[in-house]
């Protein structure tokens, strides 16, 4: 492999970047991904950490600039080509800790734990990119990748690191066989192993009792950013909707708004509160609604609201983790220096500290329904903890993800977050209602399984009798278990790098090149 000059480890990692695009919706190439971390981890295969870092940063905007560029719709090229190249910087960074970790492992000839690296950096590289700055953008991670593939069940046991750690897993014999031309008999035996136990790993099907439930997808009068400058309208949308659900179904138990059904506050506003009252009284269900509230002054609060028959103030929950620079800029003076696009956020959106279940009386029994607002459903803890607070109150419960995709037009946007869903009904084994103001809407079973979805920018009223589920998954229990083990691994190996780096420097090593190539883990490139 040190043979294989630059150029060629630029083209894998190009190739490798383009594959994992491929691999997350709406192409679906679920094993693209596994390819794809083989390309980039030969690429990276015994490299200095620099020339590590410079394959990462070409894979990752291979990646993420076709796979995000739903975010520039109508905000312009730059804001996309700014969010793309960040994430890739965290792939950029990856390429260099993972070369610079690798070294000694490949020097001494203990190339399948070196290997084995290459699935601890991409969990650790996906816990950094989903933290900071600004809580992180957990979007495109490989797990998100995999809604349709058996991989998909070990999100049960470790969550969505858990999956990417096995999809990792899974080139690592490709690796081996590239670099060393052999066949590497015990990652084979290893992966096949992991492989195969995927199709053996029990999902519910079933659960404690279930509901029926209706979603309103509404439909905006026009897609963008000013999808919402007919505010009246949308709210209007919704009523319609639910007023033709009432109209062919009578036994409904909950009924879903999606976020912004409301941007005209309805605790403030008296004709808006008179249109959800018409709402709730054409179902005579319970109503979860998507609404702005104008508070705290001068921010704003995104909210799911949930009214009941016979009025009364409606229970809350404010999202907890609003989008930097969609729903608050941050440093906004220093950002304007590069896109005037930051003043079409005007008024900040207020960060909640609640988390909330809605208790819900149906037909068959009590039960709770989880309120997730749009991109949290990307964030693992704040998924985690959501279901682990329903489930102490003692009844099963349903996830319920309500987003807009109205600004991202007929795009893959409203797909990969639907699969994102499907991962974490997997992940909790819960049933997902998952509606939008515009599509994809739908509901999603405990094991990931989908009824049939909505149409983008259609008005729509689906319903289901939904699973509803109580008790904890080993990944609820335990937590971030997955992404504690691989820091540990990769302290570990750091650690055996420094030591090494001691030992060379006490012992007064020569300069030769031999020397040179050995401190830096590979000859020049």
């Amino acid at each position: 492999m040190r043979s294989l000059l630059l150029p060629g480890r630029l083209l894998l990692a190009l190739v490798g970047g383009l594959l994992l695009w491929l691999s997350f919706p709406d192409h679906d190439i679920a094993i693209a991904a596994v390819v794809a971390v083989a390309a980039i981890g030969i690429a990276m295969w015994d490299v200095r950490a620099r020339v590590g870092a410079l394959l990462g940063l070409i894979a990752g905007l291979a990646c993420f600039v076709p796979t995000l560029s739903w975010s520039g719709i109508y905000v312009g090229r730059f804001p996309w080509f700014a969010l793309a190249t960040t994430e890739a910087l965290y792939l950029a960074l990856m390429g260099a800790v993972l070369t610079w970790v690798q070294a000694p492992l490949i020097r001494r000839g203990r190339l399948l734990p070196a290997a084995l690296l290459v699935p601890v950096l991409w969990v650790l590289q996906e816990l950094v990119r989903g933290t900071v700055p600004y809580g992180g953008f957990p979007w495109a991670r490989i797990a998100f990748g995999q809604a349709d593939a058996p991989l998909a069940r070990w999100a049960a046991i470790g969550g969505a690191p858990l999956v990417t750690f096995v999809v990792a897993l899974l080139a690592v014999p490709g690796i081996l066989l590239v670099v060393t031309r052999r066949t590497p008999w015990v990652a084979v035996a290893l992966a096949s192993a992991v492989f195969i136990a995927s199709f053996s790993l029990p999902l519910p099907t079933s659960g404690d009792s279930s509901a029926k439930i209706g979603l309103v997808q509404g439909n905006v009068p026009r897609a963008g950013l000013d999808f919402n400058a007919q505010r009246r309208q949308v709210l209007d949308n919704h009523l319609a909707g639910t007023q033709r659900l009432g109209g062919a179904h009578d036994d409904l138990d909950l009924v879903i708004w999606p976020e912004n059904a409301s941007d005209i506050d309805p605790l403030r506003n008296e004709d808006a509160k008179r249109q959800v009252e018409r709402a709730v009284e054409a179902v005579d269900a319970p109503l979860i609604v998507g609404a702005i509230l104008d508070e705290p002054a001068p921010a704003v609060s995104n909210a799911s609201l949930l009214y009941r028959p016979g009025g009364g103030t409606p229970q809350r929950y404010v999202k907890k983790h609003p989008v930097p620079f969609a729903e608050y800029v941050p440093h906004r003076d220093f950002y304007r220096l590069f896109s005037s696009k930051v003043d079409l956020v005007r008024a900040g959106f207020a960060k909640g500290d609640e988390t909330v279940a809605f208790p819900v009386d149906g037909a068959r029994g009590s039960f709770s329904a989880i309120p997730t607002i749009c991109f949290e459903v990307a964030y693992d803890g704040l998924m985690r903890d959501a279901v682990r607070h329903a489930d102490a109150q003692g009844r099963p419960s349903v996830l319920v993800v309500q987003t807009n995709n109205a600004t991202f037009g007929y795009s893959a946007e409203s797909t990969q977050q639907y699969a994102i869903s499907r991962i974490r009904a997997i992940e909790h084994g819960r049933s997902v209602a998952h509606v939008s103001t515009v599509g994809v809407s739908g509901f999603i079973n405990p094991d990931g399984t989908t009824t049939p979805t909505t149409e983008l920018f259609t008005a729509a009223q689906p319903t289901h009798d939904v699973v509803l589920r109580s008790g904890l998954t080993i990944s609820d229990r335990f937590g971030p278990w997955v992404e504690w083990a691989c820091g540990l691994l990769l302290l570990g190996a750091a650690g055996l790098r420094v030591r090494e780096r001691l030992a060379g420097r006490v012992g007064g090593q020569s300069t030769s090149p031999q020397t040179q190539e050995a401190t830096t883990g590979a000859r020049p490139t």
